[in-house]
């Protein structure tokens, strides 16, 4: 992975990245003004006004890295050895089995001392 660090932006990264806030959020009240239309053309239209405001953040230096991370990202998780299924079944019945041995081995200590608690304080039979 890079170890390049992402610097102080400039002013026009800056107003790229307020504008394509400014783009979500004017797409998100817009889709609640026209509520009168069709929830399937202000879904398309909200999701056009995203596309665009990504477009225009991907613009900036941060947007760079970030696309790059995703990538890099993607990347280490295709190298990842994945369980197989038999693998996966015997690690979740070694985990039930020692959930329900520890719950038994707390339930007889706590009956142990619910009798110890009644011995002393005389409540016993």
């Amino acid at each position: 992975m890079s170890t390049k660090s992402v610097e102080q932006g400039s002013g026009a990264d800056t107003f790229k990245l307020l504008l394509a806030l400014l783009l979500v959020v004017a797409g998100a009240i817009a889709f609640y003004i026209y509520d009168e239309y069709s929830l399937l053309m202000r879904v398309l239209a909200l999701l056009v006004v995203a596309g665009v405001a990504v477009f225009i953040a991907l613009q900036s230096e941060r947007g760079r890295f970030a696309w790059s991370f995703v990538g890099s990202a993607r990347t280490e998780v295709r190298k990842v050895i994945w369980p197989t299924r038999a693998e996966t079944m015997q690690t979740t019945l070694i985990v039930v089995i020692m959930v329900i041995l520890v719950g038994v081995l707390l339930w007889i200590m706590d009956s142990f001392l619910l009798w110890a608690v009644k011995l002393l304080t005389g409540q016993g039979a």
